[in-house]
């Protein structure tokens, strides 16, 4: 991971100078307010992929989607949808084209308009599907993530086609999808029956984040997956705990022993044969990590090296689920069988395939006392890294510098986007970024979700930069 100055990243021709920049900043901060406007009527619609919730707000969200991209200048804009597994509709997909003219390249602009259920409502400080200005943000379910990446790209295309009239020749395609949060369960599908339709010389994913509030960054790498279950099996059945507790240990016990053994006394995951590298440039102190992710006093940091690290290229080793009976029901038997969900987040560069095995391979050689251990595989991603090399990328640090001016830097992500694996494996050509409007307080997923206003306009210019910028190039 590199800090870049603004304007170094990539040398371009003559012909695109400081009057165009200028032009399309002035262009975005003319309709800003209205592009607000259009962002707080999107948040209005709850529109969750979810399959216990109501289809008809995610139907209405496709429509709002639809119609501000008509507004926006192109007249090409399907919603279109591929089936699940079991036969029932994936949630509602808005795709539209601007043909590229000749000689131009292809850009595809992907965000989603699903988001994620509100959670207990009485951790929000105002109503989840209600935008509310507040203290230079801007709060309300899906605000930031990741009706704001719609929007900036709907936002940066208009100042684009205004400025530039017919000399854009860039071939444009928005691709806004309708079940991210419910894990994009048909966006294999998805991307192979419309192959042709979203085919692109580069691809901007707008839903990751910036370094923090006022420092742009592209992301350059993602983490990648595996998750499966583990179940410790010990008794035929359950026993009373008086009776026979003494001279065998409970299969809750005997689990929590073997979920021990998956770190170190320092908290590092000892899994052997994980890929892990300390290699970042930038990173956070432990009371900026603390405070972002709030952090009790006392508790201390687990894991050695850069705390960036630990976040980006480090595997992270987590128990997110565990089946016992709960205290208000338990009675006193020795538990034959107790198991837990795993999930493991993977350095780039680690294959999925090997990371599950040795996880496999960790648990069995670890059964404790002698107990049956079982295990369950589950779901897996790839990793991703950015090729910073690319004219794409060299663009996107311009614009990204250019817009916020300071400095863009390149970060990691701990977490995990794996479509796009499906993404590289359908266009392997492809030059893929991954920007964001977030910043380290969005808190997305979580009660209060907001979006810093300040560096949403920046986002927007950005990517106007970028677009004008390809347009101008040419070719990447």
């Amino acid at each position: 991971m590199t800090s870049s100055p603004a304007g170094t990243p990539h040398k371009f021709s003559t012909g695109f100078g400081e009057t165009d920049a200028e032009a399309l900043r002035q262009a975005v901060h003319k309709s800003f307010d209205t592009t607000v406007g259009q962002l707080k009527d999107l948040v209005k619609l709850p529109g969750i992929a979810w399959p216990s919730f109501d289809p008809a707000p995610l139907d209405r969200s496709a429509e709002a989607v639809a119609d501000l991209v008509r507004a926006a200048g192109i007249e090409d804009v399907r919603i279109l949808r591929c089936n699940k597994e079991d036969g029932t509709p994936g949630g509602p997909a808005v795709v539209a084209r601007r043909a590229a003219a000749e000689g131009k390249p292809t850009i595809l602009l992907y965000a989603h308009h699903d988001v994620q259920p509100t959670g207990d409502l009485a951790l929000w400080e105002t109503e989840p599907f209600t935008a509310v200005e507040r203290n230079g943000r801007l709060y309300g379910r899906g605000a930031a993530d990741d009706k704001a990446g719609i929007m900036a790209h709907i936002a940066a295309y208009a100042a684009v086609t205004e400025v530039l009239g017919d000399e854009l020749g860039l071939g444009v395609t928005f691709f806004f999808e309708g079940e991210e949060e419910a894990g994009s369960p048909t966006f294999r599908t998805f991307l192979e029956t419309h192959r042709e339709l979203l085919r692109a010389d580069v691809i901007v994913v707008a839903d990751s984040s910036n370094w923090k509030v006022g420092i742009p960054a592209l992301t350059t790498s993602l983490r990648g997956l595996v998750d499966g279950t583990i179940e410790v099996q010990v008794l035929e059945h359950a026993v009373h705990s008086g009776m026979f507790g003494g001279a065998v240990l409970d299969a809750p016990t005997l689990l929590s022993r073997l979920i021990a053994t998956l770190h170190d006394d320092d908290g590092n995951v000892a899994v052997k044969g994980l890929v892990s590298r300390d290699d970042v440039s930038v990173d956070l102190t432990e009371a900026e990590y603390r405070a972002d992710a709030s952090v009790l006093d006392g508790v201390r940091l687990a894991g050695t090296g850069t705390i960036a690290s630990r976040l980006w290229t480090k595997p992270a080793l987590s128990i997110i689920g565990f089946d016992a009976p709960a205290v208000d029901v338990a009675s006193n038997t020795l538990l034959p069988r107790a198991r837990a969900k795993f999930s493991l987040r993977l350095a780039p560069g680690q294959d999925p395939a090997d990371a599950m095995a040795a996880v496999q391979h960790h648990v069995e050689s670890n059964a404790p006392f002698g107990a049956k251990v079982v295990f369950t595989p589950g779901e897996s991603g790839n990793s991703f890294q950015t090729d910073t090399g690319s004219a794409a990328a060299g663009m996107a640090m311009w614009a990204l510098g250019e817009a916020w001016g300071v400095p863009a830097v390149e970060m990691g992500i701990g977490g995990s986007i794996p479509f796009i694996a499906d993404l590289t494996e359908v266009y392997p050509d492809v030059q893929i970024l991954v920007t964001g409007v977030e910043d380290p307080d969005s808190r997305a997923h979580s009660a209060n979700e907001s979006l810093h206003l300040g560096d949403f306009r920046n986002a927007v210019v950005a990517e106007a930069l970028l677009l004008a910028r390809l347009n101008h190039e040419g070719a990447v």
